[in-house]
């Protein structure tokens, strides 16, 4: 394990003291960085079939569309 940074006081923080100081840090306005991407966690086939599925809605066209009545329970009710 690598050593930690060395302590500004001359002496390790105690475990309370350490948790406080975590505590803290939102409190004051310190910025978090998230920069990780949430992971994909879906299959090889199911990311294609999604794809497959927003091509087809890509090449709908837009004209027909407008001829569609919804049926009732989509703020017609």
């Amino acid at each position: 394990m690598k050593p930690g940074t060395k302590p500004l006081s001359g002496r390790t923080m105690t475990h309370a003291e350490r948790q406080a100081r975590y505590r803290a840090k939102p409190v004051e306005g310190a910025p978090t960085f998230r920069d990780r991407k949430a992971a994909d966690r879906r299959s090889r086939l199911q990311r294609w079939h999604d794809v497959v599925a927003l091509r087809k809605i890509c090449d709908l066209d837009p004209f027909k569309l407008e001829d569609v009545v919804p049926r009732r329970g989509f703020g017609r009710d």
